[in-house]
Order: C-alpha cells, then structure tokens, then sequence
C-alpha cells in the first residue's frame, strides 16, 4: 500500500468533479465572458462575505496579487514569522510588489496584537511605510492550528487606527471553519482581502479564489493578467471548485478526526514527539529523536510518504484520499520506523 501523506494537494478529483468539468459550460474568461467560472466568483463572494471575487490558478498568486494591489514599491508589509507568503513564494512580495517584508512573532498559529502594532513602521524620510498585515489560517507552519475568530475585530480595530488593509491567507480556511462549527466570515468579515484554495483539502485540481471589495477585484483582475493567470475557457477548472463548494467542506471533519488518530497513536511511540493541543485540523506535525530526513527516507520504504519539514520535524497531512485503512497503515508503518530506530 501507498499511503501520501505528504500534503493535502495530492488528492484528485472526485468523479463528481470530473463529470462536472467535462459538461462545464465555457467562455472566455480573460473577457468575463465564461459562465461557470463567474458561478463560481459569486459564489465565493456570497460565502465569503465580500463584494467580489476573482478566480485564480493558484492561492500563492493569490496572495502576491493581494499584495501588488494594496501597497506601492517602497512601502513594507507585516507578515508572521511562519507564514506562507514569507517560506513558500520566492520572495514575491519583493519581486512582485517592490515592497519590504517584516515579520511579527507567532506561537502555534496566534499572534500578539501588542506585537503587531510596535512593528508598524510610519513612512518618513528614512523609513517605509507599513501598508498590509497579512495573516494566515489555518496555519500551515504551526501545524494546522486556527487563529481564534474572537481575534479579529481588535485586529480589524488595530489596523483601522493605524491605516492598514489586512490581507487573510485563507489557503486552509474551510479547515478552520469545520473545526470550530462557525461561519467563514467569522474571520473574513474583518479583513480587506481574502484567499481560499480549492485545490488542497477541498480535492479539485487546480484552483484558488481572492475575495474583497468590487474595485479591489477590477484591480486584481489586471494584476492576475500582468501575471499571465488569464486562462480562458477556465470554466473546466471553476466547476470542480463549485462542486467542491457543495461536496467537500463538511466532510473536512473526517480528516480532522483521523489527524487525531493519526497523532494520539504516534505520540504513545519512542523517538517521536507530538504537541497534541495544536493538532486542531487534518496536520501533524511530529519532532524526532533522529533526524527527519532519516524518518522519511524509512517511512518511504513503507510505502508512507511525508515530508521532513525540519531538521527534526515531519509534517503529516490527513485528506479525502487517506481513508481509515490508509491511516491504520501508517500507524504501522510508524510503529516498525519506531522499533528500528529507537
């Protein structure tokens, strides 16, 4: 057996989805003229709360999108010190936007207002200017872990004073929503943009959305197309997502439950640590005894697939396509690792 637990973007299409993209009815969406894929932008715009929204190859566009059209070259942004857009964009921000990346600290995917507000810089003849905070959830580095929704309306309040736009990379934030039992617009009410992907826990095959206000999506749908996302009869891609959107957020709960599992049962082993607190969603995040690429390189021969985030930490990720075979498999494959290590 083969079990992947490298991440959630492994999984494939449902055949609900497949059939979905093969009847989708199409246009060209770089001239709006594509009727599934402006389903689905009003769709995530409904959901989320928000005026607009604009559909897009991939959540890291996304997020560097968000990032062009809120500040000007020379301004900075507030990033945590774990996040997505800071590990795994290729330094965009700076590429893309021109803009200075600063960090504030984060403790298992929670953030200390106190910490963001004496970070903010104020524009002067020596200085940038702090224009966006950025904030992340679920929170991939912190191991799946959910920033609390009663956080947000200080932090909506915290950047209303100081005069910032707050940008959510919500890659993960149906995750968020399942665990907690509340609305997604728990979070995305008090932030200016928001990213969802379709394409991680969610099963479709390519696919994220950002959200916000009607003149920031008439922006970012030149910013996308600056950034060559313009992918015309792209209505084959958005009806999966609209499946997704009808068939795939409840069941989050399964993988939630099996990360559970997943982590109860390889923390009761030698050589491996597990933070069971922060496992709040469908990842595991496990520290070793021995040096992780070592573990994965063993769990590879047992067929289990994940990745060595760390020097001495595994990632593991929980999904639709690990069912509770697939996870019982592992928690053997982890229990043999253990045995010869250790």
């Amino acid at each position: 057996m083969r079990v992947d637990l490298r991440s959630d973007t492994v999984t494939l299409p449902t055949p609900a989805m497949r059939r979905a993209m093969a009847d989708a009815e199409l246009g060209d969406d770089v001239y709006g003229e594509d009727p599934t894929v402006n389903r689905l932008q009003a769709r995530v715009a409904e959901l989320l709360g928000h005026e607009a929204a604009l559909f897009t190859p991939s959540g890291t566009m996304a997020n560097e999108i968000a990032v062009k059209v809120w500040t000007q070259p020379g301004d900075a942004i507030l990033v945590d010190a774990e996040s997505h857009i800071l590990h795994y964009e290729l330094a965009g921000p700076a590429v893309i936007a021109g803009v200075q990346v600063e960090t504030y600290p984060i403790e298992n995917g929670v953030f200390q207002l106190q910490e963001i507000e004496r970070r903010i810089r104020i524009a002067d003849d020596h200085t940038p200017g702090t224009r966006l905070l950025c904030i992340e959830n679920t929170h991939n580095r912190c191991g799946g872990t959910i920033l609390p929704p009663e956080m947000m309306p200080d932090l909506r309040a915290l950047a209303d004073r100081r005069g910032l736009r707050i940008h959510l990379d919500g890659a993960r934030l149906f995750n968020a929503s399942v665990a907690r039992g509340v609305s997604p617009q728990a979070w995305t009410r008090a932030a200016d943009s928001v990213m969802i992907a379709f394409s991680k826990g969610l099963c479709c095959p390519v696919g994220s959305a950002l959200a916000g206000s009607e003149a920031f999506i008439r922006e970012a749908h030149r910013v996308r197309k600056l950034l060559g996302g313009g992918m015309r009869q792209a209505g084959v891609l958005a009806a999966a997502c609209l499946v997704a959107l009808d068939a795939m957020i409840d069941r989050l709960a399964e993988d939630h439950a099996r990360a559970r599992r997943l982590a109860e049962a390889i923390a009761e082993l030698p050589g491996f640590e597990v933070n069971l607190p922060t496992v709040q969603t469908n990842m595991v995040y496990v520290q070793t005894a021995r040096p992780a690429q070592e573990i994965e390189r063993a769990l590879a021969a047992e067929g289990v697939l994940c990745i060595a985030l760390d020097p001495y930490r595994l990632r593991l990720v929980t999904h639709h396509d690990i069912d509770d075979a697939a996870l019982e498999y592992a928690i053997r494959a982890f229990q043999r690792v253990s045995g010869i290590l250790s």
